[in-house]
């Protein structure tokens, strides 16, 4: 079986697509759109030289095209993060066109690597127009982590074609990095910013057997920890004297999934607690119900700390512990499939369910809200709150933070682009919903783990006879029953159910059976011999749950929030009437929702038809003014799925709502 993120410490080994795939239901419409539109669209807009540089920059390197750079320095990444998500798309189904681009721009990347393993087509460029400019003069040119990038591509590529031409470069590339582990120190310390190259060397490791590359990769967190920078990197103190999770939240979970693909290979049992302690921070005190990483546009850490010297600026990141602002909420894209990376090598590690339970929740929310209903359209940052006339602008999706913004329309104008100049997390939402069937299932050297629940067939061989065929048929997110097929067996296969935290009351049959009551948020193991024709009935009860948050999120504070199963629900000005505000609209404590079929622009969603109260129109604009006593009235309301929010033009919407007992 070919797996990806297996080491010699893990639990369980997840599968490709030789072994699993989705059939259609959910995940598969999801894969099937990437494969149609996602993928084809982003290419249009990384080939069009009048839209980006992403194509013309490896032109130009190549000395085929004329110009400067065009785009921000980590732009290179972005084309191989969208080159392996079309290389994910050739494992799950053949095409020849598709195969084709994909020869062509990878013997052009081959072509444009410098002898000694180099390649940044920012650099490259600015030699052949003979301008000086030394490799790692700034880290902000994000020379490592286009690095990184380009090695997991490239091992990508060789499991999914059996070509050797990105492999070389790859082994080039760490072989340039392990030039710098060796003699340049500082520099590779202070450029090690979102670490790509952590994952990237381990997964050459793994592909290539060359222990060298593994070296590497504890060599990168011994300089880390030699270097003193700052809480937005992460390396103010050594990893392993960290207690909490702070600064950039892309930074923070790329490096912990790197530093937790290191434990996999080496069972160090004092990094893998500090990752457990770590993980839990951020999951118990700073992930939004969404699975939303990183709550700050812009702050400083330590928080209120003695020594004034030793705080940082931070961007983009983590905050104290319940510092979840809902208008102005980051949760940019990237980090959230950067908690996706963090979990499932820590669900390898452990298989505990609580990492399986965290990635369902991150991909049915803040992964599905990141990218339109229609596959080709990405929002950069994902709040809970959007509302009109904003009296201070924010980054829009169209615009990088690393540059001036221009007037930015009104605030509840915010709509998700085609295409923005900082491009990063379009390219990473489709090489991860293009690979999304390895998070499905697991085995382990005992059994078949079943991890999210979605249309798919799956086969597996543990040797010595001992082997496992399923076909899994649901509606989830929206219907609660799942039934499994065995298709073939053979031996004595532990099979292993997730039941989510959130199923609570769940059941299980096999062939009509007894009724069994299946404990939430852990693993059901049913441990029998198989034979072809049997059947499992799992029922996930999706019962609507109002939520409320913990006493120091204060911006819920008297709010409540309201899911079904995985499904976080928010309310759209959309569909309100044309009398009511979305601050008005409140929720009575025990208000009950029914779920409603409905088509949201072509796509078939469950929504929640309720009651709601509307509160009194505040009409005085001042800070503070008297509170009025009008009237309170009652209005049907509906709340949508949260990620389909923002599809039927401009609007308002709040996922959290004011409760009234």
């Amino acid at each position: 079986m070919t797996m990806t993120t297996s080491g010699t410490h893990a639990e369980l080994d997840p599968l490709s697509a030789a072994h699993v795939k989705w059939s259609g239901g959910f995940w598969g419409a999801r894969l099937e759109r990437t494969r149609v539109v996602t993928v084809p669209s982003i290419w249009e807009s990384l080939s069009s030289s009048e839209v980006s540089g992403g194509w013309r920059n490896f032109l130009i390197a190549a000395g085929e095209a004329e110009g400067e750079h065009k785009g921000p320095p980590f732009l290179d990444g972005d084309l191989y993060k969208w080159l392996e998500g079309a290389v994910n798309l050739l494992e799950t189904g053949p095409d020849p066109e598709l195969q084709e681009l994909v020869d062509t721009i990878a013997r052009k990347i081959a072509s444009v690597q410098r002898e000694d393993g180099y390649l940044h087509t920012p650099t490259l460029i600015s030699a052949r127009n003979n301008e000086k400019v030394d490799a790692l003069a700034d880290r902000f040119n994000f020379e490592t982590y286009n690095l990184g990038h380009l090695i997991t591509l490239a091992v990508r590529h060789h499991r999914v074609t059996g070509r050797e031409v990105l492999l070389d470069v790859a082994r080039g590339a760490a072989g340039w990095l392990e030039d710098l582990a060796e003699g340049h120190t500082a520099q590779l310390a202070a450029s090690a910013i979102c670490p790509s190259h952590y994952m990237g060397v381990l997964d050459l490791y793994r592909e290539t057997g060359d222990e060298r590359y593994l070296r590497l990769a504890e060599r990168f967190v011994e300089i880390r920890d030699e270097y003193h920078g700052g809480d937005d990197n992460q390396d103010r103190i050594p990893v392993r004297e960290q207690r909490t999770v702070d600064g950039h939240a892309v930074r923070a979970n790329y490096l912990y999934a790197g530093l937790a693909d290191l434990v996999l290979e080496t069972g160090d049992p004092e990094l893998r607690e500090v990752l457990e302690r770590l993980w839990h921070d951020v999951v118990d005190t700073k992930l939004y119900l969404t699975g939303g990483c990183g709550a700050l546009y812009d702050g400083a850490s330590p928080y209120g700390y003695h020594w004034q010297a030793e705080i940082s600026r931070v961007h983009q990141a983590y905050g104290r512990p319940y510092q979840l602002p809902q208008t102005t909420a980051h949760n940019e894209s990237c980090a959230n499939i950067g908690m996706i990376l963090w979990s499932e090598r820590m669900l390898a590690l452990t298989g505990k369910a609580e990492y399986a339970d965290v990635i369902e929740q991150i991909a049915y929310n803040s992964l599905l809200s990141s990218i339109s209903l229609d596959g080709r359209r990405y929002f950069y940052t994902n709040p809970l709150r959007q509302v009109r006339e904003l009296p201070f602008p924010l980054r829009m999706p169209g615009e990088t933070a690393l540059r001036p913004i221009p007037d930015p329309p009104p605030s509840d104008e915010r709509l998700r682009a085609e295409y923005m100049s900082t491009f990063c997390c379009p390219p990473n939402i489709a090489r991860t919903l293009a690979r999304f069937h390895e998070l499905a299932m697991s085995t382990s050297a005992d059994g078949l783990w079943v991890h999210l629940y979605s249309d798919a067939e799956a086969n597996v061989d543990l040797g010595r006879g001992r082997r496992l065929g399923l076909r899994v048929e649901t509606d989830q997110p929206w219907d609660e029953r799942v039934t499994i097929t065995v298709t073939d067996a053979g031996g004595s296969v532990p099979l292993r159910l997730r039941i989510p935290r959130w199923a609570e009351g769940a059941t299980i049959t096999v062939n009509s059976g007894a009724v069994e009551v299946a404990q939430a948020g852990d693993y059901a193991v049913l441990d029998r011999e198989w034979r072809s024709g049997d059947t499992v009935e799992l029922t996930l009860p999706l019962r609507v749950r109002l939520q409320r948050a913990h006493r120091l999120a204060e911006e819920a504070t008297n709010q409540i929030a309201v899911t079904r199963g995985a499904v976080v629900y928010a309310l759209e000005s959309t569909d309100l009437p044309g009398d009511v505000r979305l601050e008005q609209v409140a929720l009575r404590r025990g208000v009950e929702f029914a779920p409603a079929e409905i088509e949201l622009e072509g796509e078939r969603v469950v929504a929640l038809d309720g009651e709601a109260v509307v509160l009194p129109t505040e009409t005085d604009e001042a800070l503070y003014t008297d509170l009025e006593n009008g009237e309170l009235r009652t209005i049907p309301v509906r709340l949508i799925p949260y990620f389909a929010w923002g599809n039927r033009g401009p609007s308002e919407m709040s996922v959290w709502l004011p409760l009234i007992w």
